[in-house]
């Protein structure tokens, strides 16, 4: 794969593809790319491109819920506070603190859309999850959150009077610039004709969500392959803070079952951890169960050494249990474990990525025409690691925040004519690879997880930047969808691991052996950008 081309594979705008234009372009269809489609719906019209149905991404899969300030005793203040305190000295004060402030008005927004959250004596019933101070965490429907605000957003988008159009099955392969340099579009492949098109628009809104694909073990589903990072890097964004990635610390650990998210509510509610013995083991651990979630992951990794970790919701009782966790009851149940009865395997998994393309306050990305939400942009908000439940709340504030800088000023209409053309135009050929696309996934997924995960060093990064250089030199894509996904994973594989050599201490979700402390020296951000030969850093 060439490492210096613009492109994933090669194109010729001069072929007969099909050429649409629309005034505003959504990537990805989570809660931040329909909540800033709905905030512009009233000003443009908006087509929203998604790589396969409009339900299958993380939002859905949201279990705990969106943290806010809406309680009586609760504050903007104390949740600012309680971010920037898990945030491990890297988070963004201004974001932050735009976050805790309009969080309040944006989940009211949501409520009017129709979102219903889980009341108790007709009042929003607030829950309590690690690292926070206050019971600030909104439900649905017990832990099915994502999927009530995913329904609610999607009911309102496809409303006939929305002035929004969704495309399902659009794999947007690449970002393209006018003669300026300014976005204009996208090149995307659409599954459902098997054919390239291209998509023009006043102004590109990225929200393709994160990268947990990258990975062995995973909470996230299997359209985060990170494409629209990739996309983005190419076209010459800048990323930031790739090195720092969240590992959630219970997802299920069983034989032959998927790394289920079994959520932080559970231990906010009263849920224990216990080693193989049957023991306690974060009782002299700051928080507890409810410390942050890289160091609650970091203990469990530990533990596992010595033998099998469960988390203990039986000690919650059998009604509080099936009424407050019933999908992760469910869940458990179709794989012979009763949460209510007993303790449940747990170990971590990838979960988030505190990084992204680097957008100022108000999403705007180095690239003109470029604006970046929710999990795959990166303003600091979540610094070296993310408080729980605040990824909902992320994706909602800074949607609506660009929404409103794109009113401001749209940019113009482009055409076809005003595409800047590719420097390599060779035409698109079937490429046989010598090596099997899906093999070298799941290789990198381990090599991912064992070298580039929870805990790192120097050796073990360097092994992993050749296996993973030596995979890239040898693969080039083909048009259709396992390649292109390989295609983005090498490269930001090789970007987290890029990242994670140069930052030479520990912090958040970024743990090296080798540096095991928190330098303040280090406390900024990481930035790489394509053609740079190394990693440079900005002050938080």
């Amino acid at each position: 794969m060439n490492e210096d081309s613009n492109y994933l594979i090669p194109w010729n705008p001069d072929d007969e593809h099909e050429i649409y234009t629309t005034e505003i372009l959504v990537l990805g269809s989570g809660i931040a790319g329909l909540f800033a489609a709905i905030n512009l719906s009233d000003r443009f019209n908006i087509t929203i491109l998604t790589k396969k149905n409009i339900m299958a991404g993380n939002t859905e899969h949201a279990q705990g819920g969106i943290a806010v300030a809406l309680n009586q005793d609760d504050s903007p203040e104390f949740h600012f506070g309680d971010t920037i305190k898990a945030g491990a000295g890297l988070c963004n004060l201004e974001a932050v603190r735009i976050l805790a402030e309009k969080g309040p008005e944006c989940v009211e927004q949501l409520i009017k859309i129709g979102a219903q959250f889980d009341r108790l004596e007709n009042r929003l019933d607030f829950t309590r999850e690690a690292a926070h101070s206050k019971n600030r965490v909104l439900h649905a429907k017990g832990d099915a959150t994502g999927g009530e605000i995913e329904r609610a957003l999607v009911a309102k988008v496809q409303d006939k009077d929305s002035n929004i159009s969704v495309r399902e099955n659009y794999f947007v392969i690449d970002l393209l610039k006018n003669k300026e340099n300014r976005v204009c579009g996208v090149l995307a492949y659409n599954e459902n004709k098997l054919k390239l098109e291209i998509w023009l628009a006043k102004a590109v809104i990225l929200a393709t969500g994160g990268l947990g694909q990258l990975y062995k073990y995973t909470t996230n589903p299997p359209v985060t392959t990170g494409d629209g990072l990739a996309a983005a890097y190419r076209a010459g964004a800048e990323l930031m803070d790739m090195e720092f990635i969240q590992f959630h610390p219970t997802a299920l650990l069983l034989s032959g079952a998927p790394s289920f998210l079994i959520s932080e509510a559970a231990r906010g509610e009263g849920a224990k951890l216990l080693n193989s013995k049957g023991e306690r083991f974060m009782h002299d651990i700051p928080g507890q169960e409810l410390a942050p979630r890289d160091i609650v992951a970091r203990e469990i990794w530990a533990q596992m050494k010595e033998g099998t970790v469960y988390l203990d919701v039986s000690c919650l009782g059998q009604d509080k249990v099936q009424k407050r966790f019933p999908g992760i009851y469910k869940t458990c149940l179709e794989y012979g474990i009763d949460i209510s009865k007993s303790p449940v395997p747990v170990g971590p998994a990838t979960h988030f990525l505190m990084g992204g393309v680097k957008v100022n306050i108000d999403g705007e990305t180095n690239l003109a025409g470029l604006y970046a939400c929710g999990e795959c942009a990166c303003n600091g908000v979540h610094g070296a690691n993310r408080l729980a439940s605040n990824s909902l709340l992320d994706g909602l504030v800074f949607a609506s925040i660009v929404a409103e800088k794109i009113k401001e000023n749209p940019g113009p209409l482009p055409k076809k004519s005003d595409l800047k053309v590719p420097l390599n135009q060779n035409c698109l050929n079937e490429k046989i690879n010598s090596i099997d696309p899906e093999k070298i996934i799941e290789e990198l997924k381990q090599i991912m997880w064992d070298k580039v995960g929870i805990i790192r060093d120097r050796s073990g990064l360097l092994q992993a930047e050749a296996e993973l250089t030596n995979y890239r030199q040898k693969f080039s894509p083909g048009l259709n969808t396992a390649e292109l996904e390989l295609g983005n994973m090498l490269i930001l594989s090789l970007l987290i691991v890029k990242s994670a050599l140069a930052r030479e201490e520990s912090r958040g979700g970024h743990y090296r052996s080798d540096f095991p402390l928190t330098n303040i020296k280090w406390q900024k951000h990481s930035v790489i950008k394509k053609g740079d030969t190394r990693v440079r850093y900005v002050s938080i």
